[in-house]
């Protein structure tokens, strides 16, 4: 097998995060191929953004914040954000010369020598004296189970499998999950579908008036104490709500978003409560988020009793060398931005010996 090929900084995964930290090291001197490298296991530029459904435009996209260093303007709200953000990373990777590297899957990470990490790939391994961690959720949909699920007749799916409202025409639809996604299938879904039910396990929390700085800061601060204690990071909206709009309003005013409390079986022809309360369904569309996708770091023992990993900023207590971007308070896509430089900065310091205690 071929040497371990040597590297200052290996970052995994070039959606917002990992392009804001390639775009930091560059900035701080490293040169990528020679003192880091950015490994990406997509097809092509975008991040989870290549992946998002069509009728999910730009314009309907929440809170995209522009790359460090170079604007995204004059993007057409009718298109596809697909599309809009797949060539806007395109364009900036070829802008700064990141030389992303893809399609490539890092299967493990794992101690090295001489206080180095191993990424372990398919391409060969790379030897790092710093890792960021930028993989996101995407390829980690979180389906819940609930009893008699494995007897529904119909169709089941997740958000990452959603395709857009056509194909739901004339059916039934039970949309389960009271977040973003669960919210806009619903509004696009009712158009096309016989019946729709919308059922959560809290009731849905909407918020009203401008989301400023100070309750940016406070919803990004009750995250980062979950990942201070150790514990999985809930999603920004848990905590800053859905916010009030236009479409949201007529939702609720024609019914679309009348919520329904958490079902408590499948049956064969669809969702049942205790109480005896039944729908019928024909498709059941779990829109119930995702889960950091992060098992390949499993070898370095990094979580915590309480089934997340601390983190110090970015940085993982248990092991300085390794910083997580994306997860947690640095989920959205500002929050990834500041990571990126916060990550690079601790690095620097790491890297020439000095203390990187918070």
């Amino acid at each position: 097998m071929n040497a371990a090929r040597e590297v200052e900084v290996v970052v995994i995964g070039a959606g917002q995060a990992g392009l804001s930290a390639a775009y930091h090291l560059r900035r701080a001197g490293f040169e990528p191929d020679r003192d880091f490298v950015v490994l990406d296991h997509s097809p092509g530029p975008g991040g989870a953004w290549q992946f998002r459904w069509p009728s999910l435009t730009f314009g309907k996209v929440h809170g995209m914040h522009a790359l460090p260093g170079m604007e995204l303007t004059d993007a057409d709200p009718a298109r596809p954000s697909s599309e809009v953000v797949r060539e806007y990373f395109d364009r900036y990777e070829r802008a700064f010369g990141l030389r992303v590297r893809r399609p490539v899957d890092v299967r493990a990470v794992r101690e090295g020598t001489a206080g180095r990490l191993l990424v372990e790939t398919p391409d060969g391994t790379w030897a790092a004296r710093a890792l960021i961690n930028a993989t996101g959720t995407w390829d980690r949909p979180f389906w819940p189970r609930y009893p008699g699920q494995e007897m529904f007749r119909g169709r089941q799916l997740h958000t990452a499998q959603y395709a857009g409202p056509e194909e739901f025409a004339g059916r039934r639809v039970v949309v389960v999950g009271g977040g973003a996604s669960g919210t806009q299938h619903l509004l696009e879904l009712a158009p096309y579908a016989a019946a729709t039910t919308w059922v959560t396990r809290r009731p849905p929390v909407f918020r009203e008036g401008p989301f400023d700085q100070d309750a940016g800061r406070a919803a990004v601060a009750l995250v980062e104490e979950r990942v201070r204690q150790g514990l999985p990071p809930r999603s920004v909206v848990s905590v800053t709500g859905l916010p009030l709009n236009d479409a949201i309003r007529r939702g609720l005013a024609e019914g679309v978003l009348d919520r329904r409390p958490m079902f408590d079986r499948v049956v064969p022809d669809g969702v049942e409560w205790r109480d005896g309360r039944k729908v019928v369904a024909d498709v059941i569309l779990w829109a119930t988020g995702f889960r950091a996708a992060l098992d390949h770091l499993a070898p370095l023992g990094l979580r915590e009793p309480g089934g997340g990993i601390r983190l110090e900023g970015t940085r993982a207590v248990a092991d300085p060398r390794v910083h997580l971007l994306g997860y947690g308070p640095s989920a959205s896509t500002i929050g990834a931005n500041r990571a990126g430089r916060a990550a690079v900065r601790d690095i620097r310091r790491l890297l020439a010996g000095e203390p990187v205690a918070a």
